[in-house]
């Protein structure tokens, strides 16, 4: 099991327990450990965890593409994503993995997406994506989960001026 850190609020906690058994779920093609991990993650404030996965494939992102991120690059994490996912995955949805991509990057927008597509369906692919980008990465997701969840607590202790 998995430490975080001891000041974490306990939904904290719990979106980085589920996103980290979610990734790990992913990697190993376990259909049903991940849906096991989505349905926790499902329980949790979905603004949060859209934040915090927003956060990650950010990073990741721009981890992975040092030079610069393209059109291009964006279609190769898209199609390595589904062809990666759709030898176990059946709830497979392309275009949820393109809003998730586009909506992290601030493209489109990623609420109205995620009313049209639905919470669970961009859940679902969320989490494939920060599993691939991990894989690339050739990092664990602790790191990122870590930074972003910190980024997003002293993000809100900020005052706004």
């Amino acid at each position: 099991m998995q430490q975080w850190p001891a000041d974490w609020p306990r939904p904290a906690k719990d979106i980085a327990t589920g996103t980290s058994d979610a990734v790990a779920a992913a990697t190993a093609g376990d259909a049903e450990a991940y849906a096991d991990a989505v349905d926790r993650l499902l329980t949790a404030d979905p603004d949060q965890v859209r934040s915090v996965h927003s956060a990650m494939v950010r990073e990741l992102l721009e981890d992975t593409h040092a030079d610069g991120l393209t059109g291009e690059a964006v279609q190769d994490v898209l199609e390595r994503c589904a062809r990666a996912a759709a030898v176990w995955l059946p709830s497979l949805d392309v275009g949820a993995l393109a809003v998730v991509l586009t909506g992290s990057l601030g493209l489109t927008d990623y609420d109205e997406d995620t009313v049209r597509v639905g919470w669970p369906v961009v859940l679902r692919q969320a989490l494939l994506v920060i599993a691939d980008l991990l894989a690339v990465a050739q990092a664990p997701v602790d790191g990122y989960l870590r930074r972003a969840i910190e980024e997003i607590a002293r993000a809100e202790t900020v005052e706004m001026p």
